[in-house]
């Protein structure tokens, strides 16, 4: 393999792995405050589809972006109105968001598939710009995949270094102890989710707006589970996620590198490599060290406000 398919591949993993680790990072405050939202794919689907509807016709990708973010955090609200309000059952709630977001995409999206914009601009890594436009090419990324280590750290600072982060994670470990303490578990855990919907609405933009610049029915393509797995394998640790994404989307790209090599390997099997290798390291790592599971992760809080 040359050091251009290194680079190809290293690229390729940035590119596909940003939208994976927003999502991851947004899955994980919602976790934490003992939220699992399986409809995670759901608005991830209604995010994309819409920032994709709106940059379309604004001709605006910024704009778009902010409309992706905003949709991603009220989808979850209604994920929040059911299990925090309702005190309904959190796994069915969440699968029940998810095939809602499957017809509400398709339905938004309708008049867009197949159609290309032109997405976020892209910038070449400072002191690169030198090199042949074959290399410098591999190194020209948008913002959002600038951002997204320093999101992953801000993040681990508002879980860890706040005050409001402590309340979360007080929630997620016991919400009657919570609200002894003068804290209100549902107003936190709506919080969350509103937070959690932000972060997926900025991985849904990246995806249709900056990677893909086209817009397919399902082309989240199990994003949002993906991500519920890294949360796991990240021990809801947000530094932790960043690797955790890194494997994925380096799966995706090593296997787009042998289908395009002429290996002869049927490229439907060849799409199945980055699940295996999650479900690999799934079961290589859990297990082996102390669980840190939010202890109210799943469980009804139906105690005041």
């Amino acid at each position: 393999m040359s050091i251009l398919s290194i680079l190809g591949v290293l690229s390729s993993a940035l590119f596909s792995g940003t939208s994976l680790l927003y999502a991851t990072l947004g899955e994980i405050v919602s976790e934490r405050s003992g939220i699992i939202n399986l409809g995670l794919e759901g608005t991830l689907l209604i995010s994309a589809s819409t920032g994709f509807a709106v940059t379309y016709l604004s001709g605006n990708p910024y704009l778009g972006m902010l409309v992706s973010m905003i949709v991603g955090g009220l989808t979850n609200m209604i994920m929040g109105y059911l299990v925090i309000h309702r005190q309904a059952n959190q796994l069915a709630s969440g699968l029940a968001l998810m095939f809602f977001g499957f017809g509400l995409s398709a339905m938004i999206g309708k008049s867009f598939v197949g159609a290309k914009i032109e997405g976020l601009p892209r910038f070449t890594v400072p002191g690169l710009s030198h090199l042949p436009k074959l290399y410098s090419s591999l190194f020209s990324f948008d913002m959002l995949i600038y951002l997204s280590i320093p999101t992953a750290i801000f993040i681990w600072w508002l879980l860890f270094r706040t005050r409001w982060g402590l309340g979360l994670r007080a929630t997620g470990e016991n919400a009657d102890t919570a609200f002894a303490s003068g804290r209100n578990p549902k107003l936190i855990r709506y919080q969350a989710l509103f937070v959690s919907g932000l972060l997926a609405g900025i991985g849904a933009a990246h995806l249709s707006i900056a990677y893909t610049m086209t817009w397919a029915e399902y082309m989240t393509a199990g994003r949002g589970f993906i991500a519920i797995a890294l949360v796991i394998f990240s021990r809801w640790h947000p530094l932790k996620a960043i690797a955790g994404s890194l494997i994925f989307s380096g799966a995706v790209a090593f296997q787009l590198l042998l289908q395009s090599s002429g290996v002869q390997i049927s490229p439907l099997l060849l799409d199945t490599i980055p699940y295996i290798i999650t479900l690999l390291v799934l079961i290589a790592w859990g297990g082996t060290r102390k669980q840190s599971t939010p202890a109210s992760l799943g469980r009804v809080y139906s105690g005041r406000e």
